[in-house]
């Protein structure tokens, strides 16, 4: 018993050698954030404009990319459905072999 009280304790050792580390990659990470804030927002205001079209040219190619989109997605469709209809091919044959040989050969005269 005395084994799980030593064990719950070195656990606990644990987490709190875990926090503090937490604690200390966290202020390091907080400063060096304030460090380079200046430069995110000169880098920032610098390629803003590039951002800008980028995002118009994203904007204007969009249908197109949803057009090509549509298509692809009609064509795998397509191909998924003719994919799974291939294997009843010989028996459409031997449908229409039986039918061939069971239809009348002349029609009747009519009354």
């Amino acid at each position: 018993m005395f084994e799980l009280l030593a064990l719950g304790g070195l656990i606990m050792a644990a987490f709190v050698v875990l926090a503090v580390l937490a604690g200390i990659v966290f202020f390091f990470r907080a400063a060096l954030f304030l460090l380079l804030l200046p430069f995110r927002i000169l880098f920032g205001l610098v390629l803003f404009p590039f951002r800008l079209v980028g995002g118009l040219l994203g904007l204007v190619f969009l249908p197109l990319i949803l057009l090509v989109g549509l298509i692809v997605a009609i064509v795998a469709v397509v191909g998924g459905l003719l994919s799974l209809t291939m294997p009843l091919v010989p028996l459409a044959a031997i449908v229409v072999v039986v039918w061939l040989l069971s239809r009348p050969k002349k029609r009747p005269a009519a009354a």
